[in-house]
């Protein structure tokens, strides 16, 4: 053992101990005798281990002294050869503080003993001024036979720079969290870490010399194996390569990702080929994971945008297919309650899922025809195998899958059918979801989504998706439902309070349009109404309620039925429009009552600032006509209105000056009335201001243009609206005028005036004596006979007779009878009286007070009027048509008793 002088920074090594230049873990490849063989007297190629650790040798004659000097020496221990042979190596290149120990040690060396230790020497490059050199002495002979000595000498430096640098590669290999693995140039594994190991399930000592056939399927081993040959002849690296395969005693498909780049001498000569294997099975995983999510988000917000574009249930249901085919699976189809399509409120059977369904819609990305997927469920398909069709009314058993579905609003799981039977019945579905589609607790219908064979099956994600779906579509479908509910029952009101499409009166042709404003709804607050009156006079009305929509038309609606219960008062226009004034102020009024208010100060009070208040859907403007075919004679009254136009043939159409009054509602204002005798062939217009109104232009120029539009009317032969087709009027107007505006509703009614010809009338004034009884009778005899009435003589005499006697007996002054002929036969007797007649309950013992109850048996009609000078009384005789005859006299006098 060498002995290490005090002071001196020499490390303590084991006299003899051999340090072998190529540690335990070198990757030096085994090679085969042949290729021993082959290698036997070629130079090795530069970058060898003795260029790293730089082997000097020299030897030491039988005197102790330098004989022999290598120039690897002179390059180690910086001596040239002429000044190092002959030379004690101890005072040559120790330094003099270790001269002593080497002396010893040279001695020991010429006796013949083998030695190895550290020895110091100069060393100019060295920053301390010497170094250490691990020296290997070996005892020979010179040709004398005499003690000589042969001397290997290698820097302590470079070796330990060496092992440090093994031991650094060890520590990356061996202690690595990643898979290394090394390949030899022939593509065999050299060596492998135990992270490599453990990914692969296998020793680490069972990897060298495989191949990858060994490790992966052949199509991914042929992949890597080309990978290998790639990098090894380019040099050029090869990152996150793909590969899949199967690790031993697994039947799970691993994914890894592997890395290679090509291993180099010092000289650059390729000696294999690196690797770095990750097993990214569970990050795909959470990759495909993520871009699920993203797709199904991406579905979701598609669905949100295309879903529920329409209030029609059966588009909704087609959307909802757009969106799932084929991003979501390749079959879908819908199936609705057929209760809720027809528009029942509560579909029968939806507790147990048995009800009728109708199949609304279908898609599918692999067949052009409908396949019986899911409809597997609903019969046996060895009985019936067609498959539902669109629009197809069906049901499914209470044992189905999709009955339970139904019933218990929960997901179920249809898996695929076996392969070997035919496709029309499903063998080619990997498996179908069955959603109920539910929409506020209630389930409106049934979602099947299926995906084909080689496809992803359904996972616990697409379930939720599917549900959401289906919500979504359900939520559509039940707010299409509502709405078809609601805008039903406000087309019922709105049709009930207008009246119907073709209004009949006497002595008029009758024309009439609505438009609501709200195309969607149909409903407004815009009237109008034709009221047949006594006498065969008619009452011509037009209102428009301030506001629009349901609340309006429920206004409206309540001002209708008074205007006709008014109407049927047969009270003057004037009268008229002063009562349903206030009928409107009490509208407005909490409770209906207006006791106290003074008149006008809701106009002008603080409710009219209320923004809750209703009073302003309560003010309204209306113009009420009443015309009497007779005399021809047409009054007005209007409350804010716009004024009639009046069309006189052959003349330009003129707005007339009828007083407008204040609108319906604002109380304490008269309604005056004027009286205006229209020529036969007259077209008379009454209208709502959205005709003639709008943002666009000012109510004057709506006139004007309304004026226009009568005076040349399309297709009029006369040169005026007084002469063409009134329907054709009603549309000419309409479609010259700006009627798509949307900002109100549009109410037209036109009436041509036909009046009664003078044969049509008969009308006599009798005095007020009792045999004008027998004279009234007479003339109602020979007029009816001269219309061809014979049928009606007897219940007419009848009838007139007690009118003339109640005239006589109750009235005053003279008594006038008026007979009208249109589509029934009027009987009018006018007299001074004022007191109106009153129909009562005769007594048995009773010899009279049985007439007015005759003539509410014997006629289709009865009542009384006031008039300017007393008062009329009338009935109404309906003409016979042939096929019945009237009520009979006789029996009517019988049932009295």
């Amino acid at each position: 053992m060498s002995e290490k002088p005090a002071g001196a920074d020499i490390p303590e090594e084991t006299v003899g101990s051999q340090v072998s230049p190529v540690s335990q873990g070198s990757s030096v490849p085994d090679m085969s005798p042949m290729s021993s063989m082959s290698a036997v007297w070629q130079s090795s190629p530069p970058g060898s281990i003795y260029d790293y650790i730089q082997v000097a040798s020299f030897a030491l004659g039988p005197d102790g002294r330098i004989a022999q000097w290598s120039e690897r020496a002179a390059e180690l221990l910086g001596l040239t050869a002429r000044q190092a042979i002959g030379k004690d190596p101890v005072e040559a290149f120790v330094p003099p503080e270790y001269q002593e120990t080497g002396h010893r040690a040279v001695a020991d060396i010429l006796d013949g003993r083998e030695w190895t230790g550290l020895v110091p020497y100069r060393s100019p490059q060295a920053p301390s001024g010497h170094g250490i050199a691990e020296v290997y002495v070996m005892p020979a002979q010179d040709e004398d036979g005499k003690r000589a000595a042969l001397c290997i000498a290698v820097d302590v430096s470079a070796l330990r720079g060496l092992e440090t640098d093994l031991a650094s590669s060890q520590a990356v290999f061996g202690q690595s969290p990643l898979g290394f693995f090394l390949f030899g140039t022939d593509l065999r594994m050299l060596r492998v870490n135990e992270r490599f190991a453990k990914v692969f399930g296998r020793p680490a000592e069972e990897y060298r010399g495989v191949t990858p056939h060994d490790l992966l399927p052949r199509g991914e081993a042929d992949r890597l194996a080309a990978a290998l040959r790639q990098v090894l002849d380019s040099g050029q690296a090869l990152t996150d390569m793909p590969l899949m395969g199967q690790t031993p005693g697994s039947a799970d498909r691993r994914r890894w990702s592997v890395s290679l780049y090509r291993l180099h001498s010092g000289s650059g000569r390729p000696i294999g080929i690196a690797g770095l294997a990750t097993d990214v099975t569970g990050r795909r995983r959470a990759e495909q994971e993520a871009a699920g999510v993203r797709r199904n988000l991406a579905l979701l917000n598609e669905a949100g945008a295309r879903i529920g574009t329409s209030l029609d249930l059966e588009t909704t249901a087609r959307e909802l297919l757009d969106v799932a085919v084929p991003q979501f699976c390749d079959l879908a189809s819908v199936d609705l309650y057929q209760g809720l399509l027809s528009g029942d409120e509560t579909p029968p059977g939806l507790a147990d899922g048995s009800a009728e369904l109708r199949r609304v819609a279908f898609a599918s990305a692999v067949s052009d025809g409908p396949v019986a997927f899911g409809d597997i469920c609903r019969v046996n398909t060895a009985e019936d195998p067609k498959p539902i069709q669109v629009g197809e009314v069906h049901r499914y058993p209470f044992n189905s899958l999709c009955a339970h579905a139904l019933r218990t609003a929960q997901v179920r799981v249809v898996p695929g059918r076996d392969g070997s039977e035919s496709l029309e019945l499903g063998a080619m579905l990997q498996s179908t979801l069955v959603v109920p589609m539910v929409a506020r607790d209630t389930v409106v219908g049934l979602a099947q989504f299926s995906r084909t064979k080689g496809s992803e099956p359904f996972g616990e994600r697409d379930r939720a998706l599917a549900v959401e779906l289906a919500a979504r579509a359900a939520v559509s479908i039940d707010n299409a439902r509502l709405y078809r509910r609601e805008h039903e029952r406000a087309l019922i009101l709105q049709r009930s309070l207008l009246p119907p499409g073709d209004p009949e009166a006497a002595g008029l042709d009758i024309a009439c349009r609505y438009l609501p404003g709200n195309a969607a709804t149909e409903v407004g607050g815009d009237w109008f109404d034709v009221i047949e009156l006594p006498g065969h006079r008619t009452a011509l009305v037009v209102g428009d309620v301030m506001g629009r929509g349901l609340r309006a038309a429920v206004a409206m609606g309540e001002l209708r039925t008074a205007v006709r219960t008014l109407a049927l008062l047969d009270l003057e226009p004037a009268e008229v429009l002063s009562a349903l004034d206030e009928i409107a102020l009490g509208l407005g009024t909490p409770g209906g009552s207006h006791a106290g208010a003074r008149p006008g100060s809701r106009a002008r009070g603080s409710r009219a600032d209320d923004s809750s208040d209703l009073t302003e859907v309560y003010l309204a403007t209306c113009v009420y006509a009443v015309y009497d075919p007779v005399t021809r004679r047409c009054t007005f009254a209007n409350a804010g209105h716009p004024p009639p136009v009046l069309v006189e043939p052959g003349e330009n159409a003129l707005l007339m000056e009828v007083p407008p009054g204040m609108p319906l509602g604002v109380g304490g204002e008269p309604f005056e009335e004027i009286e205006v005798e229209l020529p036969d062939g007259a077209l008379l217009a009454l209208y709502t201001d959205g005709l003639v109104e709008s943002r666009d232009h000012t109510l004057d120029e709506g006139l004007q243009a309304l004026r226009a539009a009568l005076d040349t009317p399309e297709g009029a032969d006369g040169g005026n609206a007084a002469a063409g087709s009134l329907e054709d009027v009603c549309d000419h107007v309409l479609s010259t005028l700006d009627t798509h505006h949307g900002e109100d509703d549009i109410a037209l009614l036109m009436a041509r005036v036909q009046g009664l010809s003078a044969e049509s009338v008969g009308d006599w004034h009798l005095p007020s004596a009792p045999q004008s009884v027998g004279r009234a009778r007479e003339l109602a005899r020979e007029q009816l006979e001269s219309w061809g009435l014979d049928g009606l003589v007897d219940t007419t005499e009848l009838l007139v007779s007690e009118l003339v006697t109640n005239a006589l007996r109750y009235g005053e002054g003279e008594i006038r009878l008026r007979l009208l002929l249109d589509r029934t036969l009027v009987c009018e007797v006018w007299d001074g009286g004022l007191v109106q007649p009153r129909r009562r309950r005769a007594r048995d013992t009773d010899e009279g007070g049985r007439g007015l109850q005759l003539v509410g048996l014997l006629s289709a009609g009865w009542g009384s009027r006031r008039t300017p000078f007393g008062k009329t009384v009338w009935f109404e005789l309906a003409l016979p048509d042939g096929r019945s005859s009237g009520p009979d006299s006789v029996e009517a006098l019988l049932s009295l008793w």
